[in-house]
């Protein structure tokens, strides 16, 4: 038994490569989460998008409280150690009757992240039923090596680069991960998944957070983290401040160098300098 996960939870996400679903916080919680959003898109008459919907933990202090969330820590703490950091945070968003998907991919084609062990909280700040196109998983296809893929940058598809594996998915080993607004799913990096189109009337509001224990490192470049647990005896990575305020100039500022470093590990080999939409 760990903190947060059942003995069966944690032998789950060691066969199949994820687990799903775990409750971190209610309903009325992510409701004031998406309000925080919502707010911002309010505020400026746009939808968070571009470098925006990336690192948005070190821009607001809503998604700086998502991260460091106990249950969320403690479901992540009983796979990968009590020493750990986020990465990066990237919100999915699919609006309503929305054509955007996410393709096949593995999380770990273009991170530079050694080792793998790395793990994704995908956490619902709205419903995400069958019909919003919730996460899809191939079981057990983190234990595989990593897979070629090719970038599409496809227009509707809300990867980075457009990255899809180079091998055919039987989709009826597919399974989906349907979640309600406040629970979360874990996946290893390894893991196959992408996410089909959302067909209802309303948005479909994923927020994905990337934990890696301290022992991590990158092997492309210089780059930056957090601590959300804790303590960083190696070093690997420079440390990112909280933000005091959403989107003071301190917080504007480690945003600004913390993409800088992360756009040059993920577009590196490419021509692209922001991230796409």
């Amino acid at each position: 038994m760990g903190k947060m996960l059942t003995e069966a939870q944690i032998e789950a996400y060691a066969r199949d490569g994820y687990v799903f679903p775990l409750r971190a916080f209610s309903a009325v919680e992510a409701r004031r989460y998406r309000d925080g959003l919502e707010a911002y898109e309010g505020d400026t008459g746009d939808v968070i998008h571009s470098n925006m919907r990336h690192k948005v933990h070190l821009l607001f202090r809503w998604a700086d409280e998502i991260v460091h969330h106990p249950r969320i820590l403690d479901a992540v703490e009983d796979l990968l150690g009590p020493d750990l950091l986020c990465w990066t945070t990237n919100f999915f968003i699919k609006e309503a009757n929305d054509p955007a998907f996410v393709s096949w991919h593995q999380d770990s084609t273009y991170w530079g992240l050694d080792p793998h062990d790395v793990v994704t909280a995908w956490v619902a700040l709205s419903d995400a039923p069958l019909e919003s196109g919730p996460m899809r998983f191939l079981p057990g296809s983190h234990k595989l090596d990593q897979m070629a893929h090719t970038d599409s940058f496809a227009e509707d598809n809300l990867l980075t680069r457009g990255q899809e594996i180079e091998m055919e998915v039987d989709e009826a080993l597919a399974v989906d991960a349907p979640l309600r607004a406040g629970e979360f799913s874990l996946h290893h990096i390894r893991l196959v998944h992408g996410s089909k189109p959302n067909r209802l009337p309303d948005r479909r509001i994923g927020l994905a957070v990337r934990y890696i224990p301290t022992y991590v490192r990158q092997i492309k470049l210089d780059d930056s983290a957090t601590l959300v647990r804790g303590e960083d005896r190696y070093g690997h990575f420079e440390q990112e401040p909280r933000p005091a305020a959403d989107l003071d100039a301190a917080a504007c500022a480690a945003h600004t160098a913390a993409m800088q470093r992360m756009l040059g590990a993920v577009y590196s080999g490419t021509d692209v300098t922001e991230a796409r939409r």
